[in-house]
């Protein structure tokens, strides 16, 4: 009952709008989430025990875990024809019972961009997440958004 009002609530409370960022998965080796995030669909499959590749929308990346909860965060974004490298990192951490709490920050020659969100276990090997992501490209309107996502592992 408590997981049914606490996800009730961030529906209520949050916006739905799009969003470029897959959220922070922790992933056993050789486990694969495949998730959407508002109108983008996400893969990611990780590879080792500290190297996770993913694909979501225009970006290609790749996650280093440094730690238990640290990880760098390498990609290349593709919009309007022209490619840009990124750079960044992850920290992640439980914070209650069934939910995951994540930060990220990523970098490139032309935007920045900031995650801060929670991935809620709602059944073994499905999350609901939930996020707060920030987009600030060096030309244009800087975006903030609310998102709500969904995520199966196998």
């Amino acid at each position: 009952m408590k997981k049914f009002i606490f996800t009730s609530a961030i529906f209520l409370s949050l916006t739905v709008s799009t969003g470029f960022a897959a959220p922070i998965n922790s992933l056993d080796q050789n486990q694969t989430a495949a998730g959407v995030v508002d109108d983008s669909f996400y893969i990611e499959h990780k590879f080792s025990d500290n190297f996770t590749l993913g694909v979501q929308k225009n970006d290609i990346y790749g996650e280093i875990e440094l730690g238990r909860n640290v990880r760098a965060i390498i990609g290349s974004r593709n919009d309007n024809s022209d490619s840009s490298f990124y750079a960044g990192g992850a920290l992640n951490a439980s914070i209650a019972p069934n939910v995951e709490g994540y930060v990220s920050l990523v970098g490139g020659n032309h935007f920045s961009e900031m995650q801060l969100g929670a991935n809620i276990a709602i059944a073994p090997n499905v999350d609901l997440n939930a996020n707060y992501r920030s987009f600030m490209p060096d030309s244009g309107s800087d975006s903030n958004r609310t998102t709500i996502g969904a995520t199966v592992k196998f």
